[in-house]
């Protein structure tokens, strides 16, 4: 069965707690999906991830760039697993059709936004209804994450 974790943002935007994840996968040596329920969303995390730090480099692209099969890390709205990533991030409330054949997914909902929240807790329910391991990890206060189930 699939990892799933549920990652409940609290202190920070998504913009600054995707990026740090983003980059443990990729130092494991994982291939990653970024899904996202829009196109304008998805180019805007893609020039984020090229700015939001200046020592590193976390390689990436778009589904609709050159090379999307090549990609480390594909930011995609699709559910299409261009890259043949083994983890999946599931964003902004995009639809998840399935979480089989990947090892792991992390949906990643803001906490303030109840559209969000209710997405998030009908997909812990089905998931824990198809036998899926799942953990619930909050943001404290300073922006760690702290497992709560």
């Amino acid at each position: 069965m699939t990892e799933v974790l549920f990652y409940h943002l609290t202190e920070s935007k998504l913009e600054d707690a995707l990026p740090p994840l983003l980059d443990k996968s990729v130092e494991r040596g994982w291939r990653v999906a970024v899904q996202t329920r829009d196109a304008e969303r998805r180019d805007m995390l893609d020039a984020h991830l090229w700015t939001f730090r200046e020592e590193s480099f976390l390689p990436h692209g778009t589904d609709e760039g050159e090379m999307a099969d090549r990609q480390p890390v594909l930011l995609t709205v699709s559910e299409a697993n261009l890259n043949a990533a083994t983890v999946r991030f599931i964003i902004d409330g995009a639809e998840a059709a399935s979480v089989d054949g990947y090892e792991r997914v992390v949906f990643m909902f803001d906490g303030y936004d109840d559209a969000e929240v209710e997405k998030a807790r009908a997909e812990w329910k089905k998931l824990k209804g198809e036998g899926h391991s799942l953990t619930y990890w909050q943001q404290t206060e300073t922006g760690r994450w702290e497992k709560k189930a």
